[in-house]
């Protein structure tokens, strides 16, 4: 059996007196997507943030793997529209060589984008150019903050495609934030509804039944 590359146990973090996590266990595991969905204030961003090394929790245990190399792709990032500069030089300010950058640029279906301004890039595009350099440095775990925001649906299950075969080829683990479960359900391993606590855990077809998940989605979410 595969050991984990991170485990949280009984994780619990409060902000002013406010819980905002409350006994939070669970396993991130080489070749698994994780999948962490909730409603907006429940916990996700603070969850994923203790994940990165941004946070300490105030109780319990973070365990991490010696080999543990993550790579991270928030939501969105802001670039000044007066800033000329290319896809390429974008990801080569991570101190990558000109082949890693390539590669990262070929592997998420963009090569032919290098020498294009970052800012005349589509919203998809530029999603995929974050992807790309979060697998950079080749990691064992990706965490991903709702990769597919302010793309339209046709690019979002492309997007959630390329991330289970990414998933596959580096082998990495996956904790990947959505509010799409219909939709990145078939790539997903292993869902974890949040808000707060655990409301429920498994594979997605059980999570869409528990009446914990229903209770905050409601049947429109199916």
């Amino acid at each position: 059996m595969t050991s984990p590359l991170m485990t949280l146990d009984r994780i619990d973090k409060s902000f002013s007196g406010q819980h905002v996590l409350q006994n939070i266990s669970l396993n991130l595991t080489q070749g698994e997507i994780t999948t962490l969905i909730g409603p907006n204030g429940a916990g996700k961003s603070t969850l994923v943030r203790i994940v990165l090394g941004l946070l300490a929790p105030d109780s319990g245990s973070v365990t991490a793997s010696k080999s543990l190399k993550i790579g991270y792709m928030p939501q969105k990032l802001h670039i000044d529209p007066t800033l000329p500069i290319s896809t390429y030089r974008f990801l080569q300010l991570a101190n990558a060589s000109y082949q890693v950058c390539h590669s990262a640029l070929a592997s998420v279906g963009i090569a032919h984008l290098a020498k294009t301004p970052i800012q005349k890039l589509s919203g998809g595009e530029m999603q995929r150019v974050l992807l790309a350099r979060a697998i950079l440095r080749k990691p064992n775990l990706l965490v991903l903050d709702e990769p597919v925001q302010g793309v339209d649906i046709n690019g979002q299950n492309a997007l959630y495609k390329m991330i289970g075969s990414l998933s596959k080829s580096l082998n990495c683990a996956v904790l990947m934030v959505s509010h799409d479960l219909h939709i990145v359900m078939s790539e997903t391993d292993q869902v974890i509804c949040l808000n707060h606590h655990i409301c429920c855990q498994g594979r997605p077809e059980q999570v869409t039944k528990d009446p914990a998940y229903l209770d905050i989605f409601g049947q429109t979410a199916l």
